[in-house]
């Protein structure tokens, strides 16, 4: 006899991208791991800066080509050492922008100076960035993007989400096949949620799919956006 008991919203999307991967195995070693609170503790204030940097010139870019250039980017930003970037001269900064060892562009040159500023201020406050992206409630991943937004530089949007799962700091990111995802069971309206009431709604969404499963943000993540279908 058919059992009638309905599947929880996490057991459809599971199954559905279980059925685009064919295996449990193949479906599990796609999902990304977040790090813990001592690791992001653990790792240096430069290394979050370049993945803000990183982060900022990817955006409307092509990934491989800022990828292939990193070292230059390295070079050029000084190890991305929040002090050393906060000091530079506004003449010193346009000198950067002009380095054909990156990409050149003087906002985003500027934007990483303005996110050395962010990076020492959450230095004198927490301690570091690791310390701050630690001590965030983990189920209010929305309001750590909307902190991003409004004290960093170009890390609204997508920016932001990508730094932190760059970064280690668990969270789920709105792309494209997630917000499909999430359309088909009818929690959004539109393909590119910002609207605050969506952003909590959401939020509220994946916590349920957190505690039911038992999955951290990121790996739902991925779990929706394979339900849609196979990358």
């Amino acid at each position: 006899m058919r059992s009638t008991t309905k599947k929880s919203l996490y057991q459809r999307y599971w199954q559905r991208a279980l059925d685009h991967q064919g295996d449990i195995a193949s479906l599990e070693a796609r999902l990304p791991v977040a790090s813990s609170d001592e690791q992001l503790r653990a790792q240096g204030d430069d290394r979050f800066l370049a993945e803000m940097a990183a982060c900022i010139f990817r955006a409307g870019f092509v990934w491989r080509v800022v990828q292939q250039k990193w070292d230059g980017f390295e070079a050029v930003f000084n190890g991305f050492l929040p002090i050393w970037l906060a000091s530079r001269s506004p003449e010193q900064i346009e000198d950067m922008a002009r380095d054909t060892r990156i990409i050149r562009n003087l906002s985003k040159v500027k934007a990483v100076q303005d996110n050395a500023l962010l990076v020492l201020d959450l230095q004198r406050q927490y301690g570091g960035v690791g310390a701050f992206l630690a001590q965030w409630p983990s189920d209010d991943v929305v309001g750590l993007w909307a902190y991003l937004k409004k004290h960093g530089s170009r890390l609204g949007g997508n920016s932001g989400q990508y730094f932190l799962r760059f970064s280690g700091k668990d969270t789920f990111i709105l792309s494209r096949d997630v917000c499909t995802a999430l359309r088909a069971e009818g929690i959004i309206d539109k393909a590119q949620p910002t609207a605050k009431r969506d952003l909590i709604k959401i939020q509220q969404t994946f916590n349920q799919l957190a505690e039911d499963s038992g999955r951290s943000f990121c790996a739902l993540s991925m779990i929706l956006a394979l339900s849609v279908g196979p990358r």
